[in-house]
């Protein structure tokens, strides 16, 4: 399979489902065997969800890509074996990033609802115009790429946790704010935003949002 078809989803999936590491392999930069030159998506998506491991409390350096041919046996060995060692090394997902499962599971959860929203992000504002693993680098490592992915990616995080809260019961916004620790006046933007989207209602009885 060409590693172009490891989506984000799978790989969230994998730590949703309690893995505490993903490798990826895929062929060599420059050499894919088809024209689409997959293994370039799979180096974009492994950047795109390591700052979102990041984001959310994860240590990112629980996944890693490496690039190799149909004969680098011994190379694919012990690049799995180093691996091995360093997932072992961080410990269990989310117990040596202070995270306990429920935590860690709706986190994760709140990410997994933005991947269609990511990936359209992806292919407007986060796609690399030249094809080579320094300019992929130089793209996702930079100030520039690192501000405008905070820009893009806190809000709507925002607003998947609080509507993953809301799917429980309706809360107040103070509720809302204590559960994720946001400032009351951002949850109330948050809320103004998804009423008029027609994703939540407000009740003036009892003084909470709820789901529509």
């Amino acid at each position: 399979m060409c590693s172009g078809r490891v989506d984000l989803e799978f790989i969230l999936r994998a730590f949703s489902n309690g893995q505490d590491g993903v490798f990826i392999g895929g062929c060599r930069l420059n050499e894919c065997n088809y024209i689409t030159h997959g293994n370039y998506d799979a180096l974009s998506n492994t950047y795109i969800c390591k700052k979102l491991m990041e984001y959310i409390g994860l240590n990112p350096e629980r996944l890693r890509i490496e690039f190799m041919t149909g004969a680098d046996g011994n190379l694919l060995a012990e690049v799995t074996d180093d691996f091995t060692k360093e997932v072992r090394a961080l410990g269990p997902l989310g117990a040596s990033e202070g995270l306990d499962q429920n935590s860690l599971k709706f986190k994760l959860e709140a990410v997994r609802k933005l991947i269609p929203y990511l990936k359209l992000v992806e292919r407007e504002r986060l796609r690399v115009p030249v094809k080579s693993e320094e300019a992929y680098n130089d793209f996702f490592e930079n100030s520039e790429t690192n501000r405008l992915f905070n820009e893009i990616f806190s809000d709507k995080l925002a607003v998947s946790q609080i509507l993953l809260l809301l799917k429980e019961k309706p809360l107040s916004t103070s509720d809302i704010s204590e559960k994720l620790g946001l400032n009351p006046s951002d949850v109330s933007k948050h809320m103004k935003r998804s009423s008029m989207h027609g994703l939540v209602r407000y009740h003036t009885d009892s003084n909470c949002y709820a789901l529509v």
